[in-house]
């Protein structure tokens, strides 16, 4: 099958299109991995969080938080509103144990926003965090629970594109910056006339 996809591809192009198919497969696959070990990072703090402040299942919901969490942002929702009806459930009317709750969501994700995805998945795969937040709430919107499950792999795959795009462009002579005598638009014409 790849063999005919191949024969697709015009072959004095064939070389540059598997250079790009391989370098978005590397950054697909860094993104999976990335993303992964943020999980299981995760999934650990919401057990032990959740459990030493006494939380009853809190070591299934930190689990279930932490898979869930390969989807940015969506276990930590679900977690903090899960949670938050099992603290309140379980500690009524003690607020100061209701409250720590979402605390520590909140402690998670700034955890997972600043520290870990820079550390484990951005610098993986050249995306700034801006960029995945606008992809999340792009495919998001288009696609629903699909477009938050792919968003961050397909901007990934852009963003290879992308660069390369402007590889092409910065080398192109389109780009090239342009000679002494057009940059001075004119102006030595002007220098050598003679004034009366």
């Amino acid at each position: 099958m790849i063999a005919v996809v191949d024969h697709w591809v015009p072959p004095a192009r064939r070389d540059i299109v598997q250079s790009l198919a391989r370098e978005v497969d590397t950054t697909i696959r860094r993104f999976v991995l990335g993303q992964g070990a943020l999980c299981i990072v995760l999934g650990l703090f919401y057990m032990v969080a959740l459990s030493l402040i006494g939380l009853k299942h809190g070591l299934l919901i930190g689990l279930v938080v932490g898979l869930i969490s390969f989807v940015p942002y969506l276990g930590s929702l679900t977690g903090l509103v899960v949670s938050t009806c099992v603290a309140i459930a379980e500690f009524w009317p003690n607020w100061a144990h209701i409250l720590i709750v979402p605390a520590i969501f909140f402690i998670g994700q700034s955890l997972s926003d600043y520290v870990l995805s820079p550390y484990l998945v951005g610098r993986r795969v050249n995306l700034n965090p801006v960029w995945v937040m606008f992809a999340l709430f792009a495919f998001g919107h288009l696609f629903g629970f699909v477009g938050l499950f792919i968003a961050v792999p397909l901007a990934a795959a852009i963003g290879v594109l992308m660069r390369f795009a402007f590889r092409q462009y910065y080398a192109s002579p389109f780009y090239v910056a342009p000679t002494a005598s057009v940059i001075d638009g004119g102006m030595s014409t002007h220098s050598d006339k003679r004034t009366d």
